[in-house]
């Protein structure tokens, strides 16, 4: 009787063991497979910034759930290096094909307004208009294509945070909402950090703000994470998308070339520049600057 009664509890012990395990299973399969979801769902909607957490995994699990956090991250970074090298390209054929373009249409206006028949003429100030027009133009292509052309970037480890104070100093007529400490090193070229803050800062004078804040994130892996916020005008919903393509602007007199040159000096650089969604801080528009470390 007592060994029977043995056998029964050992009986019960093993399949309440099994039950767990297959529950336990169960529930460790189904969050793998909600992970794996919401990896295609963020593919899908273009977001490659996912960053799903590793805990309550096996070790063979955790190692391959780092690798594919790491993918997102690479792939972003592919992605818009791509991005930068396409825009280069058109933009050095677009730039290219109206010098030429233009070239001639300036020389003929010109010869035009400097013949005997066309002064005080009826036509004067119709050529005078096409030849002012075309100057401008092969005026700013030019500018823009020696301002694309810059030399590459010499990257060195740089103290971010004393690098954005110093920026700070020369727009004293801003409020600044600053709370970072310490020492943030990052590698980038200081100079054209320099620009790319003095980039930011002007675009939101010229939306009209007076207060911006600067927040800095060291945590990230392998990452330094700079956010500029400021409380200038938004950025229209439909412009969103677009607001670091080559020439497009908002603005009545912008040339758009800011924000896509200081999203190009920082893909060069292993780095990466981006508008959130989601401003920080209660400020407007937030940018997010990411420096290798």
């Amino acid at each position: 009787m007592t060994m029977t009664f043995n056998c029964w509890s050992i009986v019960m012990i093993v399949v309440l063991v099994v039950a767990i395990a297959v529950i336990w299973f169960w529930r460790h399969q189904h969050m793998l497979i909600e992970r794996a979801r919401l990896m295609q769902e963020a593919i899908r909607n273009h977001d490659l910034t996912f960053r799903l957490p590793t805990r309550h995994m096996f070790s063979g699990e955790r190692a391959l759930q780092e690798t594919l956090n790491q993918l997102g991250e690479h792939i972003r970074e592919q992605v818009n290096l791509g991005e930068v090298e396409s825009w280069e390209k058109l933009t050095r054929v677009l730039t290219h094909e109206i010098m030429n373009a233009t070239a001639p249409i300036a020389s003929i206006s010109q010869s035009m307004l400097n013949h005997p028949a066309v002064k005080d003429s009826d036509l004067e100030e119709g050529i005078q208009a096409i030849h002012n027009t075309v100057v401008h133009l092969n005026s700013f292509v030019d500018g823009y294509r020696k301002y694309s052309e810059l030399q590459k970037p010499v990257s060195r480890p740089v103290d971010l945070i004393a690098a954005v104070r110093d920026v700070e100093q020369l727009y004293p007529e801003l409020q600044w909402n600053d709370s970072m400490q310490g020492q943030v090193i990052v590698k980038t070229d200081p100079n054209l950090l320099r620009q790319i803050l003095i980039n930011l800062i002007k675009n939101a004078i010229e939306a009209g703000a007076h207060s911006m804040g600067v927040e800095c994130d060291p945590s990230g892996e392998n990452r330094v994470l700079l956010y500029v916020g400021n409380d200038g005008r938004l950025i229209p919903p439909d412009a969103r998308s677009s607001i670091f393509v080559p020439f497009f602007t908002t603005k009545r007199k912008g040339n758009g070339i800011g924000l896509s040159l200081s999203r190009r000096l920082l893909t060069i650089q292993g780095g990466m520049m981006s508008l959130l969604d989601n401003p920080r801080g209660g400020f407007h528009t937030t940018f997010l600057l990411e420096f290798p470390v």
